[in-house]
């Protein structure tokens, strides 16, 4: 079967999904996270439920937390923030270890994709994806740019396929 016939059989199998929205940040409140916001815009746009937010701060503790309770409650989660190389840019290094699966082809196409659009500026994003068991984890810089184009080019022309091939017994 071709990957068209895999995600035509996805799109069949695995309806509406629900969503989890992190935003890692020291310094965002719901009233400024203009990133938080656009991801539940797009994600509800595209016929998904986001049924979980919150803001954490740039700390291991905080961020692992707060994926592995939101695992357990959606479909797939997706973090913005905390993916540079700042020291206090822990996002990945608190996720990564959560990975069942990483989907290095997630990275290596954002900072493509981001190339395309900033230059060789995208080398600095450690942005990252993968399994977490039955879900999927999605770890994206905190921009309103980088989320707007992992999210509509890469997370949701997939998010039905991937979760379908996870979830096969």
């Amino acid at each position: 079967m071709g990957v068209h016939d895999h995600k035509h059989e996805a799109e069949t199998h695995v309806q509406q999904l629900t969503a989890g929205v992190i935003t890692v940040s020291d310094t965002r409140t719901e009233a400024t996270d203009e990133s938080g916001r656009l991801l539940r815009e797009l994600v509800e746009a595209a016929g998904h439920r986001v049924t979980h937010y919150r803001i954490v701060p740039d700390e291991m503790g905080a961020i692992r937390g707060a994926a592995v309770e939101f695992a357990r409650a959606v479909d797939f989660v997706i973090l913005s923030g905390g993916t540079g190389m700042t020291p206090r840019d822990v996002t990945i290094e608190a996720c990564r270890p959560l990975f069942t699966k990483e989907l290095e082809g997630f990275g290596e196409l954002f900072r493509l994709l981001s190339f395309q659009e900033i230059g060789s500026a995208a080398v600095m994003s450690r942005a990252a994806a993968g399994a977490m068991g039955r879900m999927m984890l999605f770890c994206l810089p905190g921009s309103k740019a980088a989320v707007r184009l992992a999210t509509e080019r890469l997370i949701l022309p997939e998010i039905k396929h991937l979760i379908s091939h996870i979830r096969k017994a």
